[in-house]
């Protein structure tokens, strides 16, 4: 008697693992409420403050693209469009909680507590940019793509152990989600149950690779399943969404049940970095448009608008704020001593060898004069 042949319907198992992932979205693109359920307990004062944070953004991006073409700042990576998913979601930690953000990610470095004068040297490629406040909970910027992300699960591992109440969060973009080390930390960080929220920041581009040629995944929340951790998607040009996930999010890893991969739908409305690419040789302007309408500053204007709590006199107040607070900051980066070959390898070596003291010793005499 012949076997009777096992059917398998991939067609069904495929469209079971893709059908789990919402996009959770509060307001829609005219600020307007459309789940009462995702409207987060934030008070007047806290819905203005995440405005302010947002505008200040803004303006930083704009301040730090001009003074990049000036040659006064170093390397940059365009924040513009992604201020309710890096904002929204750092509005909802607490100070002890710890941060490693990636190089887009200095504005949540500095609202976190980086000096902003400190931000600007840290661009520059000074060290001094890397001298962080004792009580600052955060690692400097990565460059390496992912590798925050395995930093990130050894210090929730840490926390984990000390029985902490806070967590570690830390950013990768949709690039970074194809890394292995994006994979080896959601892993470690899910069989040790740690503390930890990791956010992928899908911009829609890993520099010029859309995000459709990097990975077969309908959505790049339902990675976390192979973790065996909770994945979820939120409109990422949502502040009120954004800040409502993060803040269920790190209560859950808090109370030790272990990480929460978060994907927030988002754009960059500028090229990856200021180091040579061109963003319209991969977008096209029929895109640009479609996510300009999306803006979260303008969603979120609307809201506060409606509710009496914003207005066009109070945000001019808070870009001319921002524009002189950076104006002093850059300032006050440009008071620190330009860096030396002589430190560098004083900076290298804790031990110098012989060699190396006759390395220092013949650049100082040259730097001396």
């Amino acid at each position: 008697m012949a076997e009777k042949e096992l059917t398998i319907d991939f067609e069904a198992l495929l469209k079971d693992v893709n059908a789990d992932f919402p996009v959770y979205q509060t307001l829609d693109e005219e600020g307007k409420v459309v789940n009462e359920n995702l409207v987060p307990d934030l008070s007047d004062d806290e819905l203005v403050e995440l405005m302010t944070s947002m505008v200040w953004s803004r303006v930083l991006d704009q301040r730090s693209t001009a003074l990049n073409r000036q040659g006064r700042l170093g390397f940059f990576a365009p924040t513009a469009g992604q201020e309710a998913s890096q904002l929204a979601s750092h509005f909802a930690f607490e100070k002890e909680d710890v941060l490693l953000p990636g190089y887009r990610d200095v504005p949540q470095l500095i609202k976190h507590g980086l000096p902003l004068a400190e931000a600007f040297l840290w661009s520059r490629g000074h060290v001094a940019g890397n001298n962080y406040p004792a009580d600052l909970k955060a690692l400097p910027p990565q460059i390496i793509i992912g590798a925050q992300y395995v930093q990130a699960a050894g210090v929730a591992l840490g926390l984990k152990k000390r029985d902490s109440k806070n967590v570690v969060f830390t950013y990768t973009g949709d690039g970074g989600s194809s890394q292995g080390d994006f994979y080896e930390a959601i892993n470690f960080a899910g069989a040790y149950h740690a503390n930890a929220v990791f956010y992928i920041q899908n911009n829609g581009f890993a520099i010029s690779t859309p995000r459709e040629k990097q990975s077969a995944a309908k959505t790049l929340a339902q990675k976390a399943v192979a973790a065996g951790i909770p994945g979820i998607q939120v409109d990422g040009m949502d502040p009120l969404a954004v800040y409502y996930v993060s803040k269920k999010a790190r209560e859950w890893a808090a109370s030790g049940n272990g990480p929460v991969l978060i994907e927030t739908l988002t754009y960059r409305y500028g090229p990856h970095t200021l180091s040579g690419d061109d963003p319209t040789r991969y977008r096209t302007k029929e895109m640009d448009d479609e996510w300009t309408k999306k803006d979260p500053l303008v969603r979120f204007r609307k809201y506060l608008t409606e509710k009496g709590l914003w207005s066009e006199e109070k945000e001019e107040q808070v870009i001319e704020a921002t524009k002189e607070e950076i104006k002093q900051a850059i300032t006050d980066a440009d008071r620190v001593p330009k860096q030396k070959v002589s430190d560098f390898l004083k900076n290298m070596y804790e031990v110098q060898p012989q060699n190396i003291k006759e390395q220092i010793e013949f650049y100082e005499a040259k730097e001396s004069k």
